[in-house]
């Protein structure tokens, strides 16, 4: 890998002690090349496209991406489901040669690569990617190009914002949302490889620095109560999807277990007597966390 495009991060700004669990969800690899990283953004903000809505069961509406690299035979950059494979560039990455030059710097085994927006005010919900996948050893890389202090990661009972300038790893398979509060829109470069010894020699030295990662504070009684009292008070004016959505949000203030915010709409529904509505939600945590 060259030199020009990568260097390691300063050990003298790593977190001393982040967490095993956190470490191994969520990483900061290496660190780009400053001017690479603009002209990236440059392509990526001039794109003639925003990127297509998918996989809506996840989110709150926002979260749109657009193909670089996928399994279409004509280049479509709008088929944006991922899937094992050899993937060929399509007409997106074709007239953003700056991108296309550094994945293939990178030299590593390709699965799928994207161009991942999520506007204002929007939420990916707890889940897990890469459950209806053969077993084989995938990653997600992250190069924010677009992002703001709002805009964050939530997993292992913390928030961590991925900040531009460094190229990230996530543990997709394990359980993560996003948030984009205030805007503007975060807009990433991912790329989903298979491991080689390519990967293993850009992963070699994960981290995290002071100030990447918050921990989240536990749910107390209280909590919970105010919140369940908050969410009812609106069902029983008719907006149940708002009570829903006060308890999703649940996930990026509290260090939840794992489909606790699933676990709260279940009981309000169960409280409101709404059975059906309660084993939807049921239906909808089992699928969103499948391993």
């Amino acid at each position: 890998m060259g030199t020009m495009t990568f260097t390691a991060a300063p050990a003298g700004e790593e977190n001393s002690d982040p967490g095993p669990e956190l470490l191994g969800q969520v990483a900061r690899l290496v660190d780009l090349d400053e001017t690479l990283v603009e002209r990236m953004r440059a392509e990526a903000l001039g794109a003639p496209t925003r990127g297509k809505v998918a996989y809506g069961e996840y989110q709150s509406g926002g979260w749109r991406t657009a193909s670089l690299m996928n399994h279409s035979t004509d280049g479509d950059p709008h088929d944006v489901v991922i899937g094992d494979g050899r993937p060929r560039p399509t007409t997106l990455l074709n007239q953003m040669p700056v991108t296309r030059d550094f994945l293939a710097e990178l030299g590593l085994d390709f699965m799928y690569v994207r161009l991942a927006r999520l506007e204002p005010h929007s939420y990916l919900w707890e889940h897990r990617d890469y459950a209806e996948l053969n077993e084989r050893g995938r990653h997600r890389l992250h190069i924010p190009l677009v992002t703001n202090p709002s805009a964050a990661l939530v997993t292992a009972g913390a928030r961590v914002h991925m900040a531009a300038g460094s190229l990230w790893r996530l543990t997709p398979y394990r359980a993560h949302g996003v948030r984009n509060v205030t805007g503007p829109d975060r807009l990433h470069l991912i790329a989903d490889v298979y491991t080689d010894d390519a990967y293993r020699e850009l992963a070699a030295r994960p981290q995290l620095r002071a100030g990447d990662a918050a921990r989240l504070p536990v749910l107390t009684a209280a909590d919970r109560n105010r919140l369940m009292e908050r969410a009812g008070q609106l069902a029983s004016l008719g907006f149940v999807s708002s009570a829903e959505q006060v308890l999703l949000r649940a996930y990026y203030a509290y260090a939840l277990p794992e489909g606790g915010a699933y676990d709260l709409i279940t009981a309000l529904h169960t409280n409101r007597g709404a059975d059906m509505e309660a084993a939807r939600w049921r239906k909808a945590k089992q699928h969103l966390l499948a391993r």
